[in-house]
């Protein structure tokens, strides 16, 4: 979907006190690769998020990376695209690289109408497909 060159500079700055939401189709994909629910995520009555273990997320590495990469959730796959509700696309402020991430949003309308569906669909927000820019999250 999304291919920011993260992995290529070894940048795990996102996956520090990730609040990561998982969509079912995540939950039932980390399922199948053997691990519960209890072990990856959080759940409350609104949503399950990707659980946090010494400071970042299960599935980190330090150093080495994602364990489940191929596999990862849809947040981690479209991050640092996030979206404002109602609004539309936004990049997250905290990527390093979040204005290289701008530039190939505004330059790939295709991009912005697929991401836009596919958060709507997934998570059952209303995202439009347009770009609101870069926002400061945390």
């Amino acid at each position: 979907m999304v291919h920011m060159p993260c992995r290529l500079y070894g940048c795990e700055k996102c996956c520090y006190e990730t609040r990561m939401p998982l969509t079912r189709s995540d939950m039932e994909r980390l399922e199948n690769l053997g691990y519960s629910r209890d072990y990856f995520a959080i759940c409350d009555d609104a949503e399950c998020r990707l659980r946090n273990i010494e400071g970042h997320c299960v599935f980190l590495e330090p150093g080495e990376g994602c364990r489940i990469y191929p596999q990862r959730p849809l947040g981690c796959r479209i991050y640092p695209v996030i979206c404002v509700e109602g609004e539309g696309l936004a990049v997250d402020a905290y990527c390093p690289i979040a204005h290289l991430a701008l530039h190939l949003l505004e330059a790939r309308q295709d991009l912005v109408k697929r991401i836009a569906l596919v958060i709507t669909r997934e998570y059952g927000v209303p995202c439009p497909a347009r770009i609101v820019g870069i926002v400061h999250t945390g």
